[in-house]
Order: structure tokens, then sequence, then C-alpha cells
């Protein structure tokens, strides 16, 4: 049983690792120090598996796994400790609050700190740690030896002092937060840092008991049991905290991949119609679904912006009375407003390369008042929808219809 919460706890940290990877390309340096405790904590956890164990004991390095998850814990806890400090940006104000300036402090001492750390636990564990064998667990095989207890004070000093100021922090920015989520969302990350301070404390306690006044290994082994089950459950405490405030940038980024896949049709036939209307040649939805070298809200910007540009250079093509004659037959449509421009892209489309392009662009076509990318997109996708619906035959048939009314105007 243990074991699955191991992985769980495991798991769940590396998928959130692999969700916030794009900050370490595209965020700043908040988000990309927030990205750094994730993968951090998450190798350290992954390296608690025993999966993970058995495949580090295969190194010739007796209990190597201990270390390296020590280091990752370590490079995490910096990090923390910078996502901390940058949360709240460079201050205007002549005196910074006292808790502010003793975080930037903190955050600006860690990186010596664990730098000198690393360096002294890498000695500690060569030297007074005994490793005549593998251990199944680190803390319980070398229970009531003093070597590890000054090994594992020298470590746990790191999370001692996160969890202090993090717990704090959060804890004081949770009740400061504007809307829910985001109260929701640090208080449950202070609460986990306030167990993780109780943890840290308790697994100091453990080493130096078992030194003083040595106790049996079952009592030992339950101990440290119970304490590692309290770390997993606060690592899962931060998940579900960290996950809660980006809930909301979640669901306008799943807004917006749908709204890419509704204007994608639309969007394919203007541009493939125009080359080099887009900055590169249109392919597939399924390729360009997978295409990471922009965030999907610039090319949500530029699908749009394309689309726009598309339809100024079918002017040129569409005759003059097209789109009164796609108003015609929209009349009847439920939306009959985007049903008319989708009539009108559909049939201008087949105008060109039919007909020469005119010189001024004479086809009008509807000004809309949009007021940002959104509203656009939200308007484009409303087209698409129709505008993939409409046949060939019909959009002839409105050409033919746009001709007649031409004729009788002219006559």
């Amino acid at each position: 049983m243990f074991d699955y919460i191991t992985y769980l706890t495991a798991a769940v940290m590396t998928a959130i690792s692999v969700w916030r990877l794009p900050a370490v390309r595209y965020g700043d340096s908040h988000r990309r120090a927030l990205w750094g405790g994730y993968a951090g904590f998450a190798i350290a956890l992954c390296l608690y598996t025993p999966v993970a164990m058995d495949a580090v004991d295969r190194i010739p390095v007796v209990d190597l796994s201990a270390l390296l998850r020590h280091f990752a814990s370590t490079a995490a806890i910096m990090a923390a400790l910078t996502y901390v400090s940058t949360s709240y940006g460079r201050s205007t104000e002549t005196v910074v609050p006292r808790h502010v300036a003793v975080s930037r402090w903190i955050a600006s001492a860690s990186y010596k700190a664990g730098a000198i750390g690393v360096v002294l636990l890498t000695v500690l564990f060569f030297t007074v740690v005994h490793r005549g064998r593998p251990s199944q667990n680190f803390l319980i095989d070398h229970a009531g030896q003093w070597g590890v207890a000054v090994y594992m004070t020298t470590f746990y000093f790191f999370p001692l002092v996160t969890t202090a100021v993090c717990g704090y922090q959060w804890t004081r920015a949770a009740r400061q937060a504007e809307n829910t989520s985001m109260r929701i969302g640090l208080g449950l990350m202070g609460t986990a840092m306030w167990m993780g301070l109780i943890h840290t404390a308790a697994r100091i306690a453990i080493v130096w008991v078992g030194v003083i006044f040595p106790v049996s290994p079952s009592t030992t082994q339950v101990l440290v049991d119970a304490t590692s089950m309290w770390m997993d459950l606060l690592f899962l405490i931060v998940a579900v905290g960290a996950s809660i405030p980006t809930t909301r940038a979640a669901a306008a980024r799943w807004k917006t991949w749908r709204t890419l896949c509704k204007i994608y049709p639309l969007w394919f036939d203007l541009v493939n119609t125009f080359p080099g209307t887009s900055l590169y040649p249109p392919e597939r939805l399924f390729v360009e679904l997978l295409q990471l070298r922009v965030p999907v809200d610039v090319r949500l910007d530029r699908w749009v912006q394309d689309m726009a540009d598309a339809c100024e250079k079918l002017r040129y093509y569409a005759p003059r009375d097209l789109m009164f004659a796609a108003e015609d037959f929209a009349g009847s449509h439920a939306d009959p407003e985007p049903a008319a421009e989708a009539y009108w892209i559909k049939a201008g489309l087949q105008a060109v390369g039919v007909e020469a392009a005119n010189s001024q662009a004479v086809a009008i076509l509807r000004e809309k008042p949009f007021v940002d990318t959104d509203s656009e997109a939200a308007w484009q996708a409303r087209v698409s929808t129709i505008y993939s619906g409409v046949t060939v035959k019909e959009a002839r048939i409105i050409l033919r219809h746009s001709a007649k009314l031409e004729s009788e105007v002219d006559s």
C-alpha cells in the first residue's frame, strides 16, 4: 500500500512538471523558478520509488539513490525559495516590508548555502555514513548511527528553512488573494508547508532519538513510515493547491484550442488560396495541432490576422454584389450574419482563378465592431462552422444570383 502511494505522489508531481514545462521556454524567472521546484521534487520523489532505487543501486556506490534524492530536493528547495522571493517583483517602495526583505535575503543566500550544503552532504556521505551494505530504507537501516544523524540534520536544515518561509508567505498571500481559486490554492500550499515543517522537525527528532535513546527497529520503522506517508500527503496537497489557480488558465487554453479547431477549415482554405498570407504553409489539422513553435494564443492571433488579410485580398476577386446575394441566401438561416459572410467567402473563393483580379477592391465586406482578438476569433468560429457545411454547388448558385443582381442594377 505504501509503495502505491509513493508511486502516485511521484506520478502526480512528474505530471505537473511536464504540464508546466513550457515555462522553461516561454516563462519569466518567476515561472521558471516554480517549474524548477516541481521538477526537483518530482525527481526526488521518483528516486524514492522501489523501481528507481533498484536501478540506481546497480551503480557500484552503496546508497547512491539517497544522496541523489537529497541533491534533487536541495535544488528544488532553492528553486522554491527563488519563486517566493520573485513573487513580490521589484518593489518601488522606499521601505520594503520586513517579511519581503527577509524572503529575498534568504533566497539570495540559498544558492551559496545550497552549494556549501551539497559539498558538505557529499563529504559526510562518503566519510561518516556507514555504508557497509545497501539499505532498503536509508533511515531505518541506519537508525542509531551518529554519522547518519549528522548527515540528515545537515540535509534537513534546508527544508526546515524553506517550509517556514513558504508556509508564512503563502498563508499570508492566501488571506490577501483577490479571487477564490487563488485563495484556496495558496491556502492549501501554505498548509502543506506547515505540514512540511512538522515533518522535517519530526524527522530530525527521529534520527537523534535513535542515537541518544536507542529504540527497537520496529518502532523506528513505524515512525519513519508514518512521516513518509505524511510527506506524500503534503506533496499531494501541494499538487492540488498549485493546480487550483491554474484551472482558469487551463480552461482558457482549452477554449483557445477549440477555437483553433473550429476556424481551421476557413483558415486553411483562405491561406491556401492566397499563398504568402500566412507566415508558413498551412498543414492538415493534426499536424498544425502538433506544432509547438509558438504558444497557442499567439497562433490564434496569427490565424485571425491571416483570415482578415486573405478576406481583404478576396475582395479584389469577388463580384461587386456578392454580399447582397449571400445575404439573400442567409436570410432564412438561424444565424444569418455569419452565414452571409460564410456564403460570401465560399462563393468568392470559387471566383479566384476564374476571374482576373480587379484593380480595386469592389466587393463589400460588412464591418464588425471587434474589440480584441478573442471577439474576432469567436466571430470567425461562427463563420467557419457554417462555412464547413456550404457546398461548391451552393456557392456557384450564389455566384449566379450575384451576377443576376449586378445585371439588374446595371440595366
